[in-house]
């Protein structure tokens, strides 16, 4: 579950969070999990902030549907994409067979690691056989508060970790990329790309 604090946090600081990151290049991150689906998927923005990629992927032909779990985000990513997005918290996710990509960038990190599996559960039965998530972290093995945030720092294994628990996905991309806004001081990142393997539903 994503502490209060924390929806409390993006609440207050979604136009100042607007400002710093929504208008920056993030095309090759983007485009690496777009390499893998077919043109017109469905994809799920998991987490979708203030709609940066929501919008890059509707500006790609694809379909895609949006949540997040903090109001103030919630409408600023509505506004910026021209879709109703919805506001939920990642545990509430219960689609089963829906989604040909689930997109979680730098949001999941906010669940606690004991939580994190469920999560992954959610999003592999909300995807369709082959179906494709990409998903990132700040990388290290520090778990807790930095200021209002709680954050859940992965490295390979501890990532690795959690996919054996939850099964059926493959590892398609694993590696790490330096944090592409500025003010982040060359901040290391680990992002996956998997696939699922088995049928579901």
């Amino acid at each position: 579950m994503v502490s209060k604090s924390t929806l409390d946090y993006y609440n207050k600081q979604s136009d100042q969070y607007e400002q710093s990151t929504f208008d920056i290049d993030f095309a090759s991150i983007q485009d690496s999990f777009l390499k893998y689906l077919k043109a017109g998927a469905l994809i799920l923005d998991f987490g979708c902030g203030t709609g940066r990629d929501t919008k890059y992927f509707l500006n790609k032909g694809y379909l895609v549907e949006a949540i997040d779990g903090s109001e103030e985000m919630v409408k600023i990513a509505s506004k910026n994409t021209g879709i109703q997005v919805k506001q939920m918290l990642f545990n509430e996710l219960n689609e089963v067979n829906r989604y040909d990509g689930i997109f979680a960038c730098a949001s999941i990190l906010h669940v606690p690691y004991k939580e994190l599996p469920e999560i992954f559960e959610r999003m592999k039965q909300a995807l369709k056989d082959k179906g494709i998530i990409y998903t990132s972290f700040k990388y290290g093995d520090f778990e807790g508060y930095r200021g209002n945030r709680y954050y859940t720092d992965l490295n390979e294994e501890r990532l690795m970790s959690i996919l054996e628990t939850v099964g059926d996905f493959e590892t398609l991309e694993m590696n790490t990329s330096v944090s592409v806004i500025p003010s982040r001081n060359g901040e290391i990142w680990l992002n996956l790309i998997a696939r699922k393997q088995s049928v579901t539903g």
